[in-house]
């Protein structure tokens, strides 16, 4: 399966005999097929390459265990007989409206629809073909302008998939699924003689995506309006069976109760102690999962800043449409944790650094590092301000000082009133987006989501690198929410009396469109990359070049590379989300 080749890749590469000793080799004239049983001795893949072309060159051979192949064309097809999904089409994967997508966007909309099923998005080909649970809701809240809405739509695949699979025992949301070959291997492993789904529980992010995305569907939208009654009454069970004698509707109220719990105590006490942490078994659990992705943080900026809020103003307006009817109370006691959410957490990420204090590092950064990058401290015209990735990481950090680009979340997801607040988060987020490389985080390869230029010790220098999973490198999908969020927060700006105090703030304002369109610029120039997944780049002859991650030294104590897949749902999330030209 293709998780088993993703762990063979990415893991310590290691070959399990009851999977291998299972391949039969059988030569077929000048071509072979390779064939298997798998564990749960019903299922077969068999996969057969002959030669083709015009050259008669092409010969391919069984050995020991192995194909050995002569230079030449060959013809591979591959055939199992496991169950399978029912294929969107592109045309049903798009709302009408956007259906013109198909004959303007080709390429990308077939992406999406190769992706789509009307039982769950997959997230990406080839390391990630199936459910994860926050890859298909972020993908889904960026592009639900496009994607179809109503029974057997892409909106509704994704709802479903994630409530199918929500822990019935806390009301958590499955992060990913194990299915098929790899879930018997697993459960052998667990004394468990089935092919049973498992889930992995351990991101503590994805939750909180729900509430967030049924109040756009169930409530914002007029198809989703008159879908709830029914959708809500759906049995649940029936690919998780841990879950049967449930039905969707139970199933999301138990996470909305989850949330309503995990965010009590802060309101009570706002201590560092009260904010939400990892999961105490878990080195990641949001995001940024890899292994030096938030510096072994236990409390993500993310989730605590902006989706904890955004998940309780849903509860909220959730419950006034009377989506949770036994819960009646939440309509106003959510957006009173929410309030208290919005205006209390950024105090503990906030890092501050005088405008000297911040040159002097950024040189320090440039003399610690092993690849070449501009020498541009005269860039920081001011204090800088952002806010840590997280706290209490390795290395006795207390806060995880990285500057990056999960501010976008608290843009795309809330629309604050503390307008001190809100107008310096703003204008700190537009100064770090705009300045370029170590000083900020724009390169002529876009917006990298994290820079550790300021972190004084090594290890910033050492473990944030140009080929860092989540280092300093481009992801596609947080340059959509960046631009999307950034947009919507100047959109507030509408000349009425309640558009917030930084509108009138015209230093504030003209800096938030200055980042705004230098984004833009941005992803316009890479736009050739930004259906893909993550990407890195060199700086050479005094310009930023885009390199494929996989072809970049991965950071200490990493053991092997990470390959970018070369289509990501989420990554096709600028289908939906354009340029506004009215703020250039």
């Amino acid at each position: 399966s293709i998780r088993t080749i993703r762990d063979f890749v990415e893991g310590p590469s290691l070959l399990h005999p009851i999977i291998q000793a299972a391949n039969n080799f059988a030569q077929d004239g000048t071509g072979a097929q390779v064939s298997r049983l798998w564990l749960d001795n019903v299922t077969t893949t068999t996969l057969h390459f002959a030669p083709c072309g015009s050259s008669n060159t092409s010969k391919v051979t069984v050995g020991k265990g192995t194909l050995d192949f002569t230079k030449g064309d060959y013809l591979v097809t591959a055939q199992m007989n496991y169950p399978q999904m029912t294929q969107l089409k592109p045309s049903a994967v798009l709302n009408s409206q956007s259906r013109g997508l198909t004959t303007l966007d080709p390429g990308d909309t077939k992406a999406v629809a190769f992706l789509s099923y009307s039982e769950k998005l997959l997230a990406g080909a080839w390391r990630f073909l199936t459910y994860f649970g926050r890859d298909s809701m972020i993908t889904a809240l960026l592009m639900e302008p496009i994607l179809s809405q109503g029974n057997g739509s892409a909106m509704e695949a994704v709802l479903g998939a994630v409530l199918e699979r929500i822990n019935r025992t806390d009301g958590m949301v499955c992060h990913e699924e194990t299915i098929g070959d790899y879930a018997t291997f697993v459960n052998m492993q667990l004394g468990i003689n089935n092919s049973d789904l498992g889930c992995t529980y351990g991101a503590i992010d994805s939750s909180y995506y729900l509430p967030v995305l049924m109040q756009r569907y169930f409530v914002q939208s007029p198809v989703g309006q008159q879908r709830w009654a029914k959708f809500s009454k759906t049995p649940a069970g029936s690919i998780d069976t841990h879950n049967q004698g449930l039905t969707w509707g139970d199933l999301a109220l138990r996470n909305a109760e989850y949330i309503m719990s995990k965010t009590a105590a802060f309101v009570t006490d706002q201590t560092k102690e009260n904010l939400l942490h990892l999961e105490a078994d878990q080195p990641v659990g949001e995001w940024r999962d890899s292994f030096y992705g938030i510096g072994g943080g236990r409390i993500p900026y993310d989730v605590n800043t902006a989706l904890a809020p955004a998940a309780l103003r849903s509860i909220a307006t959730l419950a006034r449409s009377g989506i949770y009817p036994m819960e009646k109370k939440w309509s106003k006691l959510a957006d009173t944790y929410a309030k208290v959410w919005e205006d209390k957490t950024l105090q503990f990420f906030q890092v501050t650094i005088p405008q000297q204090e911040a040159q002097s590092r950024i040189e320090q950064y440039s003399n610690r590092t092993t690849f070449a990058m501009p020498d541009n401290p005269q860039a920081i015209d001011s204090d800088v301000v952002f806010h840590a990735v997280s706290l209490d990481g390795y290395d006795n950090l207390t806060k995880v000082e990285v500057m990056n680009t999960d501010d976008c979340f608290r843009h795309f997801l809330l629309n604050t009133t503390n307008d001190a607040q809100l107008t310096s988060f703003v204008n700190q987020t537009a100064s770090n987006v705009r300045r370029t490389f170590p000083a900020g985080l724009m390169t002529g390869a876009s917006m990298v989501v994290a820079n550790p230029a300021y972190g004084l010790n090594p290890v910033y220098a050492q473990n944030w690198t140009t080929g860092a999973y989540h280092g300093t490198v481009v992801w596609s999908w947080p340059l959509a929410m960046m631009a999307k969020g950034l947009e919507l927060q100047m959109a507030r700006c509408d000349g009425s009396a309640s558009a917030p105090a930084f509108c009138y703030d015209s230093s504030v304002y003209d800096n938030v469109k200055v980042a705004y369109n230098t984004l833009w610029d941005s992803i316009d120039t890479n736009s050739k990359e930004v259906a893909g997944e993550v990407w890195s780049w060199l700086y050479k002859n005094g310009q930023f070049q885009v390199m494929p991650l996989g072809v970049m030294p991965p950071p200490p104590g990493v053991g092997g590379q990470t390959e970018s897949d070369i289509r990501q749902l989420w990554s096709l999330a600028f289908m939906a989300v354009k340029r506004n030209l009215s703020y250039k």
